[in-house]
């Protein structure tokens, strides 16, 4: 006679530590939970509601500036390094740990229009003013430039090679300088008034792009004595930046209220449109992961992107904050960084409900549990409603109804027109190709 009997050791029911938690037993077979997916739509709703609870993005404000911080620039080495430049002429390098200054120099006589890092030195940043001159600062040394270039213009931007010792600058010409000679090696211009922006490509390191005030998208091959491309665009672009892992895609910021991501092989269609803002676009950035853009605007917000989606999945705003002149994504992705011109740079978390500090592996694993429950039910009417809530400013609000009327408005007429003509005589526009004037190469 056989008798079966139940043996368990005792160190799979017994705590470690009084501190431990006590083991339990489960059976995952689906069959005998028929409750699974309510339990789960239960936890994922409670999820949802604690994610917006603990939606507190701001962080702290750099404060120093006497006036407006206009450009901004992080260093591709050191992680809580940044240099910013005001509109009188004064340059600041901070500490993003301590939100002190670490340094700071009036060095230039008009407002600071680029500032940028050395790519192949580490102590070494640029600036380029209104004030005709292009200076490099070395913050270990005395308060007075290293070097002085001085320009035919006034500047309006100002970017390094990634490799070389070689930086470009943007106003009336487009020009390349070394750092050991005192004039361009090179210059390009090609029938625009002034250039806005101009960025290298960190990925196709000849590459760089500049944008200018006859609504056009330049692009431009260091390797080659003329431009490779230009596109108008229906309105103005205002910033620039290239997708750090996707070295043939940008994306452009624009006075129509939206940003179009493009592609440089083709330019007569963008790969992407992002929308929500109800102002000009000032300035964007793309993570380092290069999945995430953010933006800022005139409308006094900043908002993050997924790169492939066409509305910000968040927005942030403050009382205070005024009109955001350039953004920046800090190298780990973790933290977003916006200057305006109420003198103040703002620190943002950029995922607004993340816990700062360090974290148990059991909290790890309760958070990514909960990540998943969301995704999992983020398209349930409940859920999907609590997540998209934002509590947005009255005048933005009001701004985007005014904007969704006039564009219905806009709908209403052209079907209008279709209706009322011959078939085919008024096709329809496909989104994204509606910017786009023309191309000339």
């Amino acid at each position: 006679m056989k008798v079966k009997v139940l043996s368990r050791s005792t160190l799979e029911y017994t705590r470690k530590t009084p501190q431990d938690i006590y083991k339990i037993k489960r059976n995952y077979d689906p069959t005998l939970h028929p409750l699974e997916k309510a339990r789960e739509y239960t936890r994922a709703l409670n999820a949802v509601k604690l994610e917006r609870m603990f939606a507190k993005p701001f962080i702290g404000d750099l404060s120093g500036h006497s006036d407006g911080v206009y450009c901004m620039a992080k260093h591709p080495k050191k992680l809580t390094t940044v240099i910013s430049g005001s509109g009188d002429g004064e340059l600041r390098i901070w500490d993003l740990s301590d939100r002190e200054t670490k340094w700071k120099v009036v060095g230039h006589k008009s407002i600071v229009k680029g500032v940028c890092c050395s790519l192949t030195k580490d102590n070494l940043y640029f600036s380029c003013g209104t004030d005709k001159t292009v200076k490099i600062w070395n913050p270990d040394q005395s308060g007075e430039p290293l070097n002085t270039y001085v320009g035919k213009f006034a500047f309006s931007a100002i970017d390094h090679h990634r490799s070389d010792p070689i930086f470009i600058t943007s106003g009336s010409q487009v020009d390349i300088w070394d750092e050991n000679r005192s004039d361009p090696i090179k210059t390009f211009n090609w029938g625009v008034d002034t250039i806005n922006t101009i960025r290298f490509n960190q990925t196709e390191t000849n590459i760089f792009g500049t944008c200018g005030t006859d609504r056009t998208i330049i692009l431009y091959d260091l390797r080659m004595n003329s431009p490779l491309t230009k596109s108008v665009l229906q309105m103005r672009t205002n910033a620039i930046a290239w997708n750090p892992m996707e070295a043939f895609n940008f994306t452009a910021a624009n006075e129509d209220h939206n940003c179009y991501t493009f592609d440089m092989r083709k330019m007569d269609c963008a790969l992407n449109v992002l929308k929500d803002h109800v102002s000009a676009v000032l300035d964007l950035d793309y993570s380092p992961t290069g999945e995430e853009i953010v933006t800022g605007a005139y409308d006094r917000t900043l908002r993050i992107y997924l790169a492939r989606q066409g509305h910000s999945r968040d927005i942030y705003h403050t009382k205070r904050m005024q009109r955001i002149f350039c953004v920046k994504y800090s190298m780990d992705s973790k933290y977003v960084l916006s200057g305006s011109d109420d003198g103040s740079i703002r620190l943002w978390k950029a995922k607004a409900s993340e816990k700062l500090g360090p974290k148990d592996y059991r909290e790890r694993a309760h958070i990514e549990y909960q990540e998943k429950l969301i995704d999992r039910y983020k398209y349930l009417p409940e859920i999907k409603r609590i997540s998209r809530h934002r509590n947005v400013p009255k005048v933005i609000k009001t701004a985007q109804n005014t904007k969704r009327i006039m564009l219905q408005a806009q709908r209403r007429k052209e079907e209008n027109l279709r209706k009322h003509s011959k078939k085919g005589s008024i096709p329809y526009q496909v989104e994204r190709k509606k910017p786009i004037v023309g191309i000339a190469k």
